[in-house]
């Protein structure tokens, strides 16, 4: 899999800092993806749709943590060049990844999410 490539929409808001979309091998594109700046720096929020309950439930994601790492890597590289370009500074770094079981260190999202059951397994639908 290869992200051909990556649209960054920058914002002026105070947590979401841009919205993305990404072409996947010339052919698939996801779009509506976020750049965070969370309690421990950037981190990509997958595109997602609130649910009856109020919590939020992904719509597309990667389904292990070595392409969940490379396509936020890949974002986040791409969101500092178009911040450059413009002669502007993220300040913020990318956010760890608990290597111990592959989750988001930062659980701010993920827990309004609500994509994750207790123990971290995923959910599908």
């Amino acid at each position: 899999m290869d992200i051909t490539q990556i649209r960054v929409f920058p914002v002026e808001e105070e947590k979401l800092k841009a919205f993305v979309s990404i072409i996947i091998d010339d052919c698939f594109v996801v779009s509506d993806i976020k750049i965070i700046d969370g309690v421990n720096g950037l981190f990509v929020s997958m595109p997602s749709k609130k649910r009856k309950n109020g919590t939020f439930r992904d719509i597309a994601h990667p389904l292990n943590n070595e392409t969940r790492r490379m396509i936020e890597e890949k974002i986040i590289e791409r969101y500092n060049e178009v911040l450059a370009e413009s002669g502007l500074d993220s300040g913020s770094q990318i956010r760890e990844l608990d290597s111990e079981n592959g989750t988001e260190m930062d659980q701010e999202e993920s827990g309004k999410r609500g994509n994750l059951l207790e123990g971290g397994e995923q959910t599908w639908p």
